[in-house]
């Protein structure tokens, strides 16, 4: 089963920034139809798919737990609420197999496996370093908070914080500081990363160039990227609800859908070298 690509999005009426990517004006019926090729592509490979949602799933897990061990109760809340920033780049094996779904070509695990590897001599390690700064950032800005508005609070326990953030005045106030600043470094990541990930896995760019033309999109498409960032939002964090486990059937399909998104919203690379001749 392979996937396709259906409809001709339009072209951007302002053309870009000389050896940068064009990029399309996309609407709400992309997202739609990028969903569809997603879950096409899921169930195409759907154990493999899975392995990465397994994979991340754990990871969360194991996440927790050590929070757990260590005592550090009061960061168990910002990290589950930060989990979904660094969702892009654990999916970077999903959009290689869309990839080659996509064209017809055949792989199997030594395939998509050597391709994440060969990454890291490339520019995704300079996004993962962006992403994993950022998610840091919100961690401890969250601690920030905790000192400053329940600097009294004890969190000897998960209920006693818990009792704490959401039955005290004190912690209903940390709570609307706390979204306030996360929406705005959770905007500012998903700016940055919504297509970059998937170009810089697919062209040889560097990843100032990828974060840019990502801005860019999210500029030209606000309310279609608006949407698209409460989808995978609102999923993930649902996701998390079942004990993580949520996250081996969404996130491989976020994962794909990503990359059709990307697809429509930047043109082809061999559209850009006709327009260049």
């Amino acid at each position: 089963m392979t996937s396709e690509i259906t409809g001709t999005p339009p072209t951007n009426p302002t053309p870009p920034p000389q050896g940068m990517p064009e990029t399309n004006i996309v609407t709400v019926d992309d997202i739609t139809a990028s969903l569809k090729a997603g879950f096409s592509d899921f169930l195409a490979r759907p154990v493999m798919s899975g392995f990465f949602g397994l994979f991340y799933a754990v990871f969360g897990i194991l996440f927790v737990w050590c929070l757990v061990s260590l005592g550090k109760i009061w960061m168990i809340i910002p990290a589950i609420v930060g989990f979904p920033l660094v969702a892009p780049f654990a999916a970077a094996g999903l959009y290689e197999m869309s990839q080659r779904l996509q064209t017809g070509e055949s792989f199997g695990w030594s395939e998509i496996l050597s391709v994440m590897v060969q990454q890291r001599k490339r520019e995704m390690g300079w996004m993962a370093f962006t992403t994993l700064f950022i998610f840091w950032v919100w961690v401890y800005q969250v601690r920030l908070w905790l000192a400053i508005i329940l600097q009294d609070a004890s969190f000897s326990d998960f209920d006693g914080f818990m009792h704490t953030v959401f039955f005290t005045q004190e912690g209903w106030i940390f709570l609307i500081v706390g979204t306030c600043a996360g929406a705005l470094l959770s905007a500012a990541l998903f700016s940055v990363t919504v297509v970059a990930m998937p170009m810089l896995l697919e062209r040889d760019v560097d990843f100032v160039t990828a974060m840019l033309t990502s801005i860019r999109v999210v500029r030209d498409n606000p309310v279609v990227m608006l949407t698209w960032a409460a989808i995978i939002s609102a999923t993930i964090l649902l996701s998390l609800v079942p004990a993580f486990l949520g996250l081996i059937f969404t996130l491989p399909i976020l994962g794909h859908t990503t990359w059709h998104l990307y697809q429509r919203v930047v043109q082809p690379m061999e559209n850009e070298s006709i327009a260049a001749s």
